[in-house]
């Protein structure tokens, strides 16, 4: 939905085909952090993109808000990383990065978090984090392109694959209410997360992406716990403005399974009231699960396809799918109408 408004904002007309609603596979499901967990463990190359993406992120706010009056709720939590191994890294790179981020010692954790457990010892603060309504965001982001004259959204779209002549895509073959139909255009994108490499196996086999299931929890809390996004051992805890409180998440490696199970609750449960101990109170009034787009080095495959000359791609964002999102999304539309790229294109090119 983002390459759409990018698209349109640069005069083309679009037309979106999604396999059910928009906006209701991992973008939905995640927690809506716009910042990879532990950001030194990755790569320049998803560094550069999320550093472009959450300076955009207000901007996107606010014309969001203008164009459907939904507020998608970007906060300036913080994040509060705790009792991270390679904490020295972290501080290195931060400096390296100039990133904000300061060490906390026991204390300090208790007088910024005072429900924090007691077994913690050590934080690193990094308060220009923020977190973001993701439901809403796709809402209107699916209100906003509705309102698009150049847009044509079709749900419930499946596509089975492409016509292919001379190296060139005439047109995607799709399942409508049972039927068979066919679209044609001049340049064909897949932003198909977790299902890419399905319809990519013909025209790019190198491009690997396989589907890494994220459970999540939700608690209603009559008090806030919690002022920022808590982080341990790769679970977080996210507050909510409406008293709200999110639990995440685990990677586990089933194909595409989506059933949520009672084995992946008690495990988020058991670190939430770690985080928490005041949770124990409390019981989560939701659970569901999404699957991540997984690449074997975090790093997206956004560009043109080395075969097809009018094919594009745009996956493989894994955890950072929501982070990456509006910077993935420029950078795609930079590449295909050979405007100067916001950064260099080469680490996300397709494999030949």
């Amino acid at each position: 939905m983002l390459v759409a408004r990018e698209l349109v904002a640069s005069g083309c007309s679009v037309t979106l085909l999604d396999r059910s609603k928009f906006g209701q596979e991992a973008s939905w499901a995640g927690g809506g952090i716009i910042s990879p967990l532990y950001p030194w463990r990755y790569a320049d190359a998803v560094t550069v993109l999320a550093r472009w993406a959450q300076s955009f992120y207000p901007s996107l706010q606010a014309n969001l808000l203008a164009e459907t009056g939904i507020d998608v709720e970007l906060v300036a939590s913080g994040l509060l990383m705790l009792d991270a191994d390679d904490a020295e890294t972290a501080k290195r790179w931060a400096i390296a990065n100039e990133t904000p981020m300061e060490d906390l010692l026991a204390a300090e954790l208790r007088i910024r978090e005072p429900h924090l457990g007691p077994d913690f010892k050590h934080g690193l603060w990094m308060p220009r984090v923020a977190n973001i309504r993701n439901p809403r965001l796709l809402k209107a982001l699916v209100i906003g392109l509705l309102e698009q004259s150049r847009v044509s959204l079709n749900s419930h779209c499946e596509v089975q694959g492409f016509r292919v002549a001379n190296a060139h895509i005439e047109s995607v073959r799709a399942i409508v209410n049972g039927e068979t139909r066919e679209f044609g255009a001049d340049r064909f994108i897949v932003c198909a997360g977790a299902w890419s490499r399905a319809l990519l196996r013909e025209s790019d086999p190198g491009v690997e992406v396989a589907p890494v299931k994220g459970q999540m929890l939700l608690f209603r809390l009559q008090q806030p716990l919690n002022r920022s996004i808590l982080l341990t051992a790769g679970r977080y805890v996210i507050p909510r403005q409406d008293g709200h409180l999110l639990v995440g998440s685990t990677l586990e490696h089933c194909g595409f399974d989506k059933q949520a199970t009672a084995q992946a609750r008690e495990v988020l449960l058991k670190s939430a009231r770690e985080l928490l101990p005041a949770l124990k109170e409390n019981e989560p009034i939701a659970q569901w699960s999404g699957l991540r787009p997984g690449t074997q080095h975090g790093i997206p495959y956004i560009g043109r396809s080395r075969l097809w000359e009018n094919l594009y791609v745009n996956t493989g964002q894994y955890r950072n799918g929501l982070v990456l999102a509006p910077a993935s999304a420029r950078l795609l539309v930079d590449i295909l109408l050979e405007r100067t790229p916001i950064v260099d294109p080469r680490p996300y090119a397709l494999p030949a």
